[in-house]
């Protein structure tokens, strides 16, 4: 299929999902346009996605929307109608739409919440999106009523309003707002990560003017909730290539605001020992490990600890324990970001056990393998990516052999995997049995017994219960003595 053909299969997708609501619309005489996302996406050619919605708007007031809206819904969703949003799932397609009132906004220099005023001209709500790629409007009325006809590419360009020159930016890959950067990032300053999660996505070159603005007004930054940074960031980490909205966040000082501890990482070079750039080495491994949000987040960290720990020797440059401390420092920075307990406890671990796999340089004991996936337990897979990720070298010959020495890891645990069970490692009496055995009530010294019991695992494998009771027999008499 041809990009144009793509396209025209998109647009005509958008138009058949709209056309009752359309059709609702231009009955009761109001306008209705798919805006932004979905006509952005469709003139890309992109396949629709699995959140996949369309966002719409129209002279219709709040009240109008909803009364429309309803018999084609059932159940709406009004919790943006201070805003002149009502959401609804189309009953006819099971796609989710939202409509809006043509507004104009201005916010309290203050605060988020904006001033609302509804409007009746399509050009000045346009006016007032983030980006001239999400300015783009489609007459979905206009097209409604070609339906049930063939649809053509003339019939969209008819139909497709576009006063900010949004679909040029698209061809030219370029990242511009409509109107005046400052003041729409100064309405609301989430757009700026935005610019940097659209950057990412849609491979553009952000323009010069929306960069200046943004270092111009990075301190409004502190004006946004945690939540909603976090959520901004998660979406950019997901991007095929992170590192051009990440470079743009570093660059304008926007991480300043929320994440410090990303500029600390531009270290200075070393002119004696020449080592590489650790902003840089961060990009490369965000970029090369798969669009996981875990995993991401633990490339992003991983050597957030160096700058804390650097020192230089005549061995060369250090950073010892750097995954320890590392390790800490992205607990408290999710923390502040208001990351779920979960994916805090996660990531802070993969960021500890990035270093573990090197620990192991002769070879792959038995033991050695049950240690490393009892400690890596559930992020076994993505500790192991991370740590093939983590080689960025330029040596191919360093390159090679640590791509071998995880080849080695890996077919290893498979081995051991099928002879016992490796994913529930545990000792082979509990301490119930380990009290009973020996007669105890609980105290410190049952958690002795099972780390011995635990050893003897790593050492041999599973066991037999009545070979690990004759075990915790001689051990408790050796105790004893």
């Amino acid at each position: 299929m041809t990009s144009f053909e793509q396209v025209h299969a998109r647009l005509s997708e958008i138009a058949q999902l709209s056309s009752g609501l359309a059709g609702a619309f231009a009955g009761a005489g109001f306008s209705l346009y798919a805006v932004g996302g979905s006509v952005r996406d469709a003139l890309l050619g992109l396949e629709r996605t699995e959140d996949f919605e369309i966002d719409f708007t129209t002279n219709a007031r709040p009240d109008d929307i909803a009364r429309l809206m309803e018999p084609l819904c059932g159940a709406l969703w009004e919790q943006g109608r201070a805003f002149g949003t009502i959401g609804g799932m189309l009953r006819s397609s099971g796609v989710k739409a939202e409509v809006t009132t043509f507004r104009s906004e201005a916010y309290v220099d203050h605060s988020r919440k904006p001033a609302v005023e509804w409007g009746d001209s399509l050009e000045v709500d346009l006016s007032r999106r983030d980006f001239t790629i999400n300015a783009l409007a489609l007459d979905v009325v206009t097209l409604a009523a070609k339906l049930p006809g063939e649809l053509t590419l003339v019939d969209f360009t008819a139909t497709l309003s576009d006063f900010f020159e949004g679909y040029r930016d698209l061809n030219d890959r370029v990242l511009r707002t409509p109107t005046d950067a400052e003041t729409l990032f100064s309405d609301d300053p989430l757009r700026m990560l935005r610019a940097a999660r659209f950057a990412a996505r849609f491979q553009l070159a952000i323009d010069p003017s929306v960069e200046a603005a943004a270092v111009a007004k990075a301190p409004a930054l502190t004006k946004v909730s945690p939540e909603r940074i976090q959520k901004e960031l998660d979406l950019l980490l997901e991007t095929s290539q992170p590192s051009l909205g990440l470079d743009f966040i570093v660059r304008t000082g926007l991480s300043e605001h929320f994440f410090p501890e990303l500029a600390k990482l531009q270290l200075e070079q070393d002119p004696i020992h020449q080592h590489k750039d650790v902003l840089a080495h961060t990009w490369a491994v965000v970029d090369k490990t798969s669009a996981r949000l875990r995993l991401r987040l633990a490339a992003l960290f991983h050597d957030i600890g160096k700058p804390n720990t650097r020192a230089i020797t005549d061995e060369g440059v250090t950073f010892r324990f750097h995954e320890v401390v590392g390790a800490k420092m992205t607990r408290k920075r999710m923390s502040a970001l208001k990351y779920s307990n979960e994916m805090i406890d996660d990531v802070s671990t993969l960021v500890e056990l990035h270093l573990r796999f090197h620990t192991y340089k002769m070879g792959w004991s038995d033991s050695a393998v049950r240690r490393y996936v009892r400690d890596a337990g559930p992020l076994l897979e993505d500790l192991n990516e991370l740590t093939r990720c983590d080689c960025t070298t330029r040596n191919a010959r360093k390159a090679a052999v640590l791509a071998a020495r995880m080849d080695e890891l890996e077919v290893r645990i498979l081995e051991l995997r099928a002879r016992e069970d490796l994913d529930r490692q545990r000792p082979a009496l509990d301490g119930d049995a380990v009290m009973k055995l020996l007669g105890l009530t609980p105290g410190p010294v049952i958690g002795r017994a099972l780390s011995f019991l635990m050893e003897i695992r790593d050492q041999r494998g599973e066991i037999a219960v009545d070979e690990a009771e004759q075990l915790v027999r001689e051990w408790w008499s050796q105790q004893s003595q």
